[in-house]
C-alpha cells in the first residue's frame, strides 16, 4: 500500500485518458510531480502540460525519471508495451487507476455512480448540485464538465464522488458509502464473457459497500437490478441499506426544447426540474443526484437552483452549435445509448430532418452489438457509417462497419471513411440537424462540419 501523503514524483503511463488525468490532476494539486507518456498529443494533454505536468509522446524508457515513487497505468496499456514491461523489469511499484482510486476514496464518504449508461452524465450533475449546495466535494469525472471545464474537481471536504468503471472489473478496487446504480446492460463481454458473470461483479461491488453505508437504484431499473443482486446479498449475509425505491420523475414534457418535470419521493415534490442534458434517460439521471443530494442533507430548494445552473457535460449531448443547421455531438456507444440518443434527436427536433454520424468503438462491441446498433441507426432520416475505432483492440476477422451498414434499414445510408465523409456532407444540403456520435473522437472532424453548415 502507497503512503498517499508521502508521495512526491509520479508516472502516468497513458495519462491522456480521460480517468487518468482526472487522476494526474489531483495528484498535482497535492503538490507531486507528474510525469506520462501517451500515445497522442491531445488537447487535454495539452492542458495538462499547461498545468505543469512533463509528457512525451513517445516509447522511450529514457524519458522516465529514475527516481519515481510508483507508476499508475491504465487498463487500455498493453501488457507487451515497451515502457510498461521496462517499469515492471525494473522493480517500481506499477498500480491501475482503479487500485489509485480506491485508496483516496477509502478514508473519505465516497459516493459511487455504476451502471452500463449515464455514470458520468450523473456524476457530473452530483459534482455540481453538490457543490452549488455548499458541499466541498473531490470529484473524478469520466467527461469534461462544462461548469468547471474540467473532468476533476478538487476539495476539502470529506466526500467525494466517481465513477465505478465496470470495464476490467475496475469497480471492485471500490469500497463506497453510497452507491448508485443507473443501468446493467450486456457490455464489455470481452471480459466478462458473458451476462451472468457481469451480473455477479455488480453485486460483488454491493457486497464492498462499506458498513451502515446505502445502495440507491434507479427507479426504473429497481426491479430488474435488485432481483439480479439480491441472491448475492443473502448468500453473503451482507447488511446493505437499501435507499427506498421511493422516488422517481413525473409529468415529464419538453417545453422551448428542455426536459421538464416533477421529481418526487417520500418527504416531497420538487416541482419543474429542469434537466439540462435532454432526454428521458436524463431525467432518470437527474432523479438519482437529486435523491443523492437530499439524503446528504441538501435542501430542495438549492437542488433545483443547482439543476438550472448545471451546463451539461462535453459529448453527451453536446450542443456544438446552433444556428439556422444544429450540430450535437454525443458519446453514445452503446446500443442502448445510442437508441436513447436517437430518440432524444426524433422528440426535439420531430419537424427537422436529422442526419447521424456514427463512428463504432471497439471490434468485440461491434461484434456483440452490430445488430442492436443497426435497429437504432435505422430511426434516423439519414445516416453516415464509419470504420470501426479500435482504441485498444487489434481487428477481428469478418468484423467490420459494413455488418451494420448492411442491416441498417433506411434508404438514406452511407458507408465512408474517416478521410473522405466530410465531402458526402457536403452534398447532403436538406438535413437540418447534423449529430456526431460515438466513444471515438469524432469531435476533431467538427471545425471541416460547421464550415458547411455555416455557409
Amino acid at each position: 500500500m502507497w503512503e498517499l501523503d508521502q508521495l512526491k514524483k509520479l508516472y502516468f503511463l497513458g495519462i491522456g485518458g480521460i480517468g487518468m488525468s482526472a487522476l494526474a490532476r489531483y495528484f498535482n494539486q497535492k503538490g507531486v510531480d507528474i510525469y506520462g507518456y501517451d500515445l497522442t498529443e491531445t488537447w487535454l494533454t495539452k492542458k495538462l502540460e499547461a498545468e505543469g505536468m512533463n509528457i512525451h509522446y513517445e516509447m522511450n524508457e529514457d524519458k522516465i525519471p529514475k527516481d519515481i515513487d510508483g507508476v499508475i497505468y491504465t487498463p487500455a496499456i498493453p501488457k507487451d508495451h515497451a515502457e510498461f514491461l521496462w517499469l515492471l523489469n525494473n522493480g517500481y511499484s506499477l498500480k491501475k487507476r482503479a487500485e489509485v482510486l480506491g485508496m483516496i476514496s477509502r478514508n473519505k464518504k465516497s459516493i459511487a455512480i455504476a451502471g452500463t449508461h449515464g455514470k458520468t452524465s450523473t456524476s457530473s450533475l452530483l459534482s455540481h448540485i453538490l457543490k452549488y449546495c455548499g458541499f466541498d466535494i473531490t470529484a473524478f469525472l469520466g467527461g469534461i464538465q462544462a461548469n468547471e471545464n474540467s473532468n476533476f474537481i478538487f476539495g476539502n471536504g470529506d466526500e467525494v464522488v466517481l465513477e465505478a468503471d465496470e470495464f476490467d472489473r475496475s469497480f471492485l478496487h471500490l469500497n463506497p458509502d453510497v452507491l448508485a446504480i443507473l443501468s446493467m446492460d450486456a457490455d464489455h463481454l470481452d471480459i466478462y464473457g458473458d451476462v451472468d458473470n457481469m451480473y455477479a461483479a455488480y453485486a460483488q461491488l454491493v457486497c464492498q459497500i462499506k458498513p451502515k453505508g446505502q445502495l440507491l437504484i434507479a427507479n426504473n431499473w429497481f426491479d430488474k437490478i435488485a432481483s439480479r443482486i439480491e441472491k448475492y446479498i443473502v448468500e453473503n449475509q451482507i447488511k446493505v441499506s437499501f435507499v427506498e425505491n421511493d422516488f422517481g420523475a413525473k409529468k415529464i414534457r419538453i417545453e422551448n426544447e428542455k426536459y421538464h418535470f416533477d421529481f418526487y419521493d417520500s418527504s416531497g415534490i420538487l416541482q419543474d426540474a429542469v434537466s439540462v442534458m435532454p432526454g428521458k434517460h436524463n431525467v432518470s439521471n437527474a432523479t438519482v443526484a437529486i435523491k443523492i443530494a437530499a439524503v446528504m442533507g441538501a435542501r430542495f430548494q438549492d437542488i433545483a437552483d443547482g439543476l438550472t445552473k448545471f451546463k451539461g457535460v462535453k459529448r453527451r449531448f453536446e450542443y456544438v452549435h446552433v444556428g439556422k443547421k444544429i450540430l450535437i455531438d454525443d458519446y453514445a456507444h452503446h446500443p442502448e445509448e445510442l437508441e436513447a440518443c436517437i430518440d432524444t434527436l426524433s422528440s426535439l427536433f420531430e419537424q427537422r430532418k436529422v442526419l447521424g454520424i456514427f463512428q463504432p468503438h471497439l471490434y468485440s462491441r461491434t461484434k456483440d452489438f452490430y445488430i442492436g446498433f443497426a435497429k437504432a441507426l435505422s430511426k434516423l432520416d439519414g445516416v453516415i457509417i464509419l470504420p470501426i475505432y479500435p482504441a485498444r483492440e487489434k481487428p477481428i476477422v469478418g468484423i467490420e462497419s459494413a455488418l451494420i451498414y448492411n442491416l441498417t434499414t433506411i434508404d438514406n445510408k452511407w458507408l465512408e471513411q474517416e478521410d473522405s465523409f466530410i465531402s458526402r456532407i457536403e452534398k447532403l444540403n436538406d438535413f437540418d440537424v447534423i449529430a456526431t456520435i460515438g466513444a471515438a473522437d469524432l469531435e476533431k472532424h467538427h471545425e471541416r462540419i460547421l464550415n458547411i453548415i455555416k455557409d
